[in-house]
């Protein structure tokens, strides 16, 4: 047998954020004897000994932030022109992908990929101007358009979304089936009573994932409920500033952060809600794991429809209408000992089972670089 085609994924770095978590649950999928995934990142990330583990390749350029736009344009540049035996660059950069496809482009890597897995820039006014620049590139470098909604797809191609490729976000089912046993346990790891209602967020700390408006939110709920208990997994830019808003509320000993983890299938399991208060989302892949656990989701009407897999557990909600959250969230105290049974073949059937998901992207890939080598 030849060797494996290696695809290269362009990221910042892989760390546990959504699009990363896809490329790994894809990477883990994925015939390896077949099809190897490489990485153009620029920071160390979290997953980066996996992915040598399994055979794969982390190259680091630096940043755009850390060293200007034209010292970025050159390290683009270096790097491909020392690496340019790839056939396939999937870019998972959102905007900032016309830049990277541009420069792949340029040293004739044939099948250049722009994946969406956002509905808006994030940043201040003038990296939200530089970053539309960027994406105006995209167009005339990318080969194909990948997407992981419709809305993801008309923000990033606007009149191109229609020729793009949604790829769900797909989990490995039988990994966040709900367990009582596995409940238990790992409440009596954080210190949590059975009785105690568990409000549960799992995401990075910045502006788009509205952790203060989760956290006022928590606050008000716990004058009801004073058993009240909020968990948020994450780091962040921002978690030093909740933290200081969580002492400022008096709400210490009833909110706990956890940090990033690598066990998320173990709290969702823990969580009686799972909030996700997003002020603009692709389609996160947390919520199609907490969907998994037969989790309720309360969740943000700027959302894609396309996360509510049709099992009942979610709940879109206005942000400009606090009340509304909180209602249903006394709905769910009363609610804590419901069935989290989930019918065995939901996911597939719904074209949410990252096996699938897998098959499908390996065999475009093969189509693409003609086959393992």
């Amino acid at each position: 047998m030849g060797n494996p085609l290696r695809v290269l994924h362009a990221v910042v770095n892989m760390n546990r954020g959504g699009a990363e978590t896809l490329i790994m649950n894809l990477y883990r999928n994925i015939d390896r004897t077949k099809v190897q995934f490489d990485f153009l990142t620029n920071r160390q990330g979290v997953f980066d000994e996996e992915i040598i583990e399994m055979g794969g390749k982390v190259h680091r350029i630096p940043y755009l932030t850390d060293i200007g736009h034209f010292k970025y344009v050159d390290a683009l540049n270096g790097f491909f022109k020392q690496n340019s035996g790839y056939r396939i660059i999937h870019s998972h950069m959102d905007k900032m992908s016309g830049l990277v496809l541009r420069a792949s482009k340029k040293h004739k890597i044939p099948h250049r990929i722009a994946h969406s897995h956002n509905t808006r820039s994030e940043g201040g006014k003038a990296a939200r101007v530089y970053k539309w620049y960027a994406g105006t590139r995209i167009k005339q470098n990318a080969t194909h358009l990948f997407a992981c909604s419709n809305e993801a797809a008309q923000w990033l191609f606007s009149q191109d979304a229609q020729k793009a490729r949604v790829l769900n976000n797909g989990i490995e089912p039988e990994k966040f089936l709900y367990t009582r046993e596995c409940r238990n346990a790992v409440r009596k790891e954080l210190n949590i009573e059975d009785n105690t209602f568990v409000m549960g967020h799992v995401g990075r700390f910045a502006p788009q994932k509205n952790h203060s408006f989760l956290i006022e939110l928590f606050s008000e709920y716990h004058k009801i409920n004073k058993r009240a208990v909020l968990l948020l997994a994450g780091d962040g830019v921002l978690r030093q500033e909740m933290e200081k808003k969580v002492q400022q509320l008096n709400l210490n000993s009833s909110v706990k952060f956890l940090g990033i983890r690598n066990d998320v299938q173990r709290l969702y399991q823990v969580f009686d809600v799972f909030v996700f208060p997003s002020l603009h989302e692709g389609l996160p892949v947390t919520l199609i794991e907490a969907q998994g656990t037969g989790l309720p989701c309360m969740i943000s009407d700027t959302i894609t429809k396309q996360a509510d897999l049709g099992l009942n557990l979610v709940n879109f909600l206005p942000l400009d209408n606090k009340k509304n959250w909180l209602d249903k969230l006394q709905h769910y105290t009363q609610c804590m000992s419901k069935d989290r049974s989930i019918e065995s073949n939901a996911f597939a059937s719904r074209g949410f089972d990252i096996r699938e998901t897998a098959r499908q992207t390996q065999e475009t890939y093969l189509l693409l670089g003609g086959g393992a080598r």
